[in-house]
């Protein structure tokens, strides 16, 4: 039977019909053989996606870790870590439910994305992998690691382990491991299962890595000299503690399972187990009102109100349906915004003009009482010029009789004359 890792059950079953359809034998190289070639070089070209995750309290070298097993600095003096960060609050109760809100974020937008027409771009930033870190206490696991460890277990992979173990000396390390394993399984907590497989040596590894459980490891950034050589450990009066030698710590155990032997197979898992599960409990989830029974507060809940024989059409239909609803609600509102601000506007203009009425009104009233004005002062400056002008008359008729000498009589004549033309004057 030909069998390789890798090669698809279909290749094996159709290779074996073209040998008994074509009955003849085949001479020179096929080519079979070269199909984990063309793999390799397809994933090579195309890339991979790996996301990782650490969980565990402050202080237990999560970010040293990472550091160490990618040969990198994920924090600097502009971004600290986050137990350089100062904090206004913290929360203690419920405080794995951020972690599970964003794996289940993580998991809708790649659900969001295979719904799609277009699925050539997918981009798979599902949680694969989750490193619980246990703080080296040597009492066993907290209530809060167990709490947390339960609510993880059956959305993502769940590697324990034991951080700071340069801490403990080798028998309490040992006792510290096996008093963890005895409590996980006490609580039925799902850690990482391995894969079994039919290799020898793939199960001698596996079983290596499963005595080890859960593992014990060293962060250091730190190069330093032992022995004439170079390596990353930490320096202590009494010793050294090297990262990467394995009768010190499990760190090389951890950095192999993650990166050259069970990578694909942490990927496998999260894809095929807890990506399903969650599908299958958010399409379960559709009552017939088409209302999300699990999303309380934006939150997904672990109780489930599944109903039996909805068709995906109908689901379609009602989502159709209340988006619908939405659109008309949202047209509503935006109606009712422009109404309000059509009032607002003319309102306004009605209160401009009425101000432009009144500044109108006003100054009307100021011209008409400037123009009666104007006449008053005109009818008196006539009084004035008229009585001014009969007095000179008078004065000019007094020195021409005076002049001339005539008699009283004429004189009087002269001023009734004068004094008959200042009443017409005045009665004008």
């Amino acid at each position: 039977m030909l069998k390789h890792k890798g090669l698809n059950v279909t290749v094996v079953c159709f290779f074996f019909s073209f040998i008994f359809q074509q009955q003849k034998n085949l001479e020179g190289y096929v080519g079979f053989a070269s199909l984990p070639n063309q793999v390799y070089r397809k994933s090579v070209k195309r890339g991979f996606e790996f996301t990782l995750m650490v969980v565990g309290e402050s202080g237990l070298g999560k970010s040293t870790l990472i550091n160490s097993l990618f040969l990198t600095d994920l924090y600097s003096a502009e971004y600290p870590g986050p137990s350089h960060r100062i904090k206004k609050t913290v929360q203690v109760m419920c405080c794995w439910q951020p972690v599970i809100d964003h794996i289940d974020s993580k998991f809708e937008d790649y659900l969001n994305s295979e719904s799609r027409v277009n699925r050539r771009q997918m981009p798979d930033s599902r949680i694969h992998c989750c490193l619980y870190f246990i703080a080296p206490s040597g009492h066993g696991l907290k209530p809060l690691d167990i709490e947390f460890m339960k609510r993880l277990h059956e959305k993502v992979n769940v590697i324990p382990l034991i951080a700071k173990a340069d801490t403990l000396t080798p028998e309490e390390c040992q006792q510290f491991k096996k008093q963890i394993m005895r409590e996980i399984q006490e609580h039925k907590i799902k850690i990482y299962e391995f894969p079994e497989t039919d290799d020898e040596e793939e199960n001698r590894l596996v079983k290596k890595i499963k005595d080890k459980l859960p593992l014990a490891v060293v962060g250091s950034n730190t190069i330093i000299e032992v022995n004439g050589k170079r390596a990353r450990g930490r320096q202590y009066p009494w010793g050294v503690a090297e990262v990467e030698n394995s009768d010190h710590c499990d760190f090389t155990i951890l950095r192999d399972m993650l990166i050259r032997t069970h990578m694909q197979d942490l990927k496998d898992v999260t894809n095929n187990v807890h990506y399903e599960n969650y599908r299958s409990r958010k399409l379960a989830a559709v009552t017939y009102n088409g209302v999300d029974n699990n999303r309380v507060k934006g939150q997904l809940s672990t109780k489930l109100d599944t109903v039996e024989g909805i068709s995906p059409l109908a689901q379609m239909e009602e989502e159709r349906r209340e988006h619908v609803n939405k659109m008309k609600k949202m047209e509503m509102e935006m109606e009712q915004v422009f109404e309000m601000k059509v009032k607002e506007k003319v309102q306004k203009l009605k209160d401009s003009e009425a101000e432009l009425q009144r500044r109108h009104e006003q100054m009307k009233k100021n011209l008409e009482a400037q123009h009666k004005e104007l006449e008053e002062k005109r009818r008196q400056f006539e009084e004035e010029r008229a009585n001014w002008e009969a007095q000179q008359r008078l004065e000019q008729q007094r020195l021409d009789a005076s002049r001339y000498g005539g008699s009283s009589s004429g004189f009087l004549w002269q001023s009734f004359v004068v004094v008959c033309q200042h009443v017409k004057l005045e009665n004008l």
